[in-house]
């Protein structure tokens, strides 16, 4: 099987060496690298393991240069789902989230995932996964997880004392779910 080259006429070391100047962007750049290392004489599989790509995308790289030209190496407008949050929603979330929930109707002492989605659905009527939500917390600079509190006038002893007592059950339940174990 004979390896696939670059034919184009358009495709010169010259022209994208000039395009990798005029454009910005990261994969309008490795493509250039690419087609610059196909033009030395490498090989697909090579220049792949080297960009850290998958050969068939070299190979789509390719067979789009040899049909497009110097256009193949230019990014495209891709469509896409526009996203729910724009600034003034970003902004508006970073105010809500500095205070309790409990100030915009939602019985809970503090944000997670599944109470800033309640929110959203609530006061924005805007859908959004529970990890999504997440995410928002964390690029906004607030963290998930729970304080842990410490009294200054407790002594260990109390604690473990406490601690002790809390988790302390009554004979009978803890024999009756050795029993309901058992059947």
């Amino acid at each position: 099987m004979k390896a696939l080259s670059l034919e184009h006429p358009q495709l010169s070391r010259e022209t994208l060496l000039r395009i990798a100047d005029e454009i910005p962007g990261a994969w309008v750049g490795i493509r250039i690298a690419g087609y610059l290392l196909l033009l030395a004489g490498w090989k697909s599989t090579p220049v792949a393991e080297l960009l850290g790509l998958t050969r068939w995308t070299v190979v789509k790289w390719i067979h789009k240069g040899n049909q497009e030209g110097i256009e193949a190496v230019q990014d495209r407008f891709r469509s896409g789902r526009p996203s729910q949050f724009d600034d003034r929603l970003k902004k508006e979330l970073d105010v809500v989230l500095s205070k309790s929930p409990k100030e915009y109707g939602i019985p809970r002492v503090r944000w997670d995932g599944v109470v800033l989605r309640e929110y959203l659905r609530r006061a924005h009527q805007v859908s959004i996964h529970v990890r999504h939500a997440q995410r928002w917390i964390r690029q906004l600079g607030y963290s998930l997880r729970q304080p842990i509190y410490r009294f200054a006038q407790a002594s260990q002893e109390g604690i473990e004392e406490f601690r002790g007592e809390l988790k302390k059950t009554s004979p009978g339940r803890k024999e009756r779910r050795k029993k309901d174990r058992s059947v």
